[in-house]
């Protein structure tokens, strides 16, 4: 489900980006955060695995 824009967090990020600042480093900006918020709000839901049984699904071992 696509997250609901937030015009002031969205213009706060942009303040902080240095003046060079290209499309391409906002929009990675926004894409790391909008990863982030989703990965803690699975966390908050209890929607994770542990990273054992991840690694054993695919054949990796520490």
């Amino acid at each position: 489900m696509p997250m609901v824009l937030q015009k002031d967090k969205a213009r706060k990020l942009i303040d902080l980006m240095p003046p060079n600042a290209t499309w391409n480093d906002l929009m990675n900006e926004i894409y790391v955060r909008e990863v982030i918020e989703r990965g803690l709000a699975d966390s908050n839901e209890d929607r994770t695995r542990d990273v054992k049984e991840v690694r054993g699904k695919y054949g990796l071992t520490e």
